[in-house]
């Protein structure tokens, strides 16, 4: 395995994250989706780094060198401040959209 998609983060402080394992051959982020990927650190700790995809692109949201064996309440709060971003542009861009379409543009 490659990494992991970020399927949904819990409400609470400190609540899990559900992820799904990626092969490493798998394609390029849809649009929105999270992924999550971890890896031994070179000293002690593991590196882990965040990407998000968007319509053209991966992009780099965060990246933690040798973070700590409890790297999942480190990185939790970037995961749920993005996934809750990426849900009101996606509300916002569908209230678009109809109304380009109630006007017939």
């Amino acid at each position: 395995m490659h990494s992991a998609l970020v399927q949904r983060i819990s409400t609470r402080p400190d609540g899990p994250l559900d992820v799904t394992w990626l092969a490493a051959g798998t394609p390029r982020l849809p649009l929105g989706r999270i992924r999550l990927r971890w890896e031994p650190a070179s000293r002690s700790g593991w590196d882990v780094s965040v990407r998000l995809g968007l319509t053209t692109a991966e992009v780099l949201l965060g990246s933690w060198p040798a973070a700590p064996d409890d790297w999942p309440h480190l990185v939790r709060p970037t995961l749920y401040e993005v996934t809750g971003l990426c849900s009101a542009l996606s509300f916002a861009t569908d209230a678009l959209d109809l109304s380009n379409r109630l006007a017939g543009v």
